[in-house]
């Protein structure tokens, strides 16, 4: 009977290991819970395990320190005391868009404006803006040909900030460059003159040119009027190859400067005053650019050349 109760009192103990918890037999892993110091062992009997990565902690690098999570490389930061190279571009003005050029500095008293197209016509409206709902100059200009006669003209920009806002009023097949700087003193003191002849309104003056002549230089004031005025480059009778229609607020601080293009012969600047008889400017009209290779008698000949007519291939 002894034997028995001895015997179930056995088999008892050995089925309660089933419900008994199993001691550890491996290093605790406590990397989400405590970091070491860089350099220093772990305190105790526990050892910091890293074998099993976690989606938010980051990866500890061999010196101990935790590197950057961004992705952000150190070496690809801009090294100190360098600044951004600002280019000014040309940028391409799409019909009927608009393009915005800034001058945030009072250093800046002009500015050169350069229009050009692929040989396509050229129709635009250049405006200065200077503070809300102040517009002390603007133009509107028509070149037949964009790529033969570039459009380029200087703004006077005194007491900045000043806006340069050029929009293409044509359509979606004219697109065309423009490039908008700074001018620089030497083309500012070139583009002076004060000589010149005195336009009553609603009179016109016309300039006819020598072929030797690649380019002119338009220069017109006033006393401090308003100045309204129209200049046209023709080359035969009735023939605008370049129209500009100018209006300034105040034609002694801003003043107009244009070169004109004038490749070819018979090429005439014509300048008339459209304000009333009030309003006198002063026109000085002179050669920019002269062709010193230029001679008389060479003729000029035309017709079919040696590449063909309509093709790329020589016809001898």
């Amino acid at each position: 009977m002894k034997i028995a109760c001895g015997l179930i009192a056995l088999a008892a103990l050995e089925g309660t290991s089933a419900f008994t918890a199993p001691k550890a037999s491996r290093a605790v892993d406590t990397s989400l819970f405590s970091t070491p110091a860089p350099g220093s062992a772990p305190s105790g009997g526990f050892s910091v395990g890293t074998s099993q990565s976690s989606g938010f902690a980051a990866p500890a690098t061999p010196g101990g320190s935790m590197a950057p999570s961004t992705g952000v490389q150190p070496n690809m930061a801009p090294e100190r005391g360098q600044r951004p190279k600002k280019g000014n571009k040309v940028v391409t003005v799409q019909g009927g868009s608009l393009k915005t050029w800034t001058f945030s500095s009072s250093l800046v008293e002009k500015v050169q404006v350069n229009l050009k197209s692929d040989g396509r016509p050229l129709d635009a409206d250049i405006e200065l803006w200077q503070g809300p709902d102040n517009t002390p100059q603007k133009m509107r200009v028509y070149i037949e040909d964009g790529n033969k006669r570039p459009f380029c003209a200087y703004m006077e920009t005194p007491r900045g900030p000043n806006t340069v806002a050029v929009r293409n009023i044509a359509q979606l097949e004219f697109p065309f460059s423009a490039y908008v700087c700074a001018a620089n003193e030497d083309q500012a003191s070139s583009m002076h003159n004060p000589q010149g002849n005195v336009v009553q309104g609603g009179a016109l003056r016309t300039y006819p040119f020598d072929p030797s002549v690649r380019s002119v230089k338009v220069l017109i004031t006033t006393d401090g009027r308003p100045l309204n005025t129209r200049i046209e480059l023709l080359q035969g009778p009735n023939n605008n190859k370049q129209v500009v229609e100018v209006y300034t607020e105040d034609g002694l601080d801003r003043p107009f400067n244009i070169i004109l293009e004038t490749p070819g012969s018979g090429n005439v600047v014509r300048c008339c005053n459209t304000a009333p008889m009030e309003f006198p400017m002063i026109a000085s009209v002179e050669p920019y650019e002269i062709d010193t290779t230029y001679d008389d008698a060479e003729p000029v000949v035309g017709g079919d050349d040696s590449q063909g007519f309509m093709t790329g291939v020589s016809q001898w």
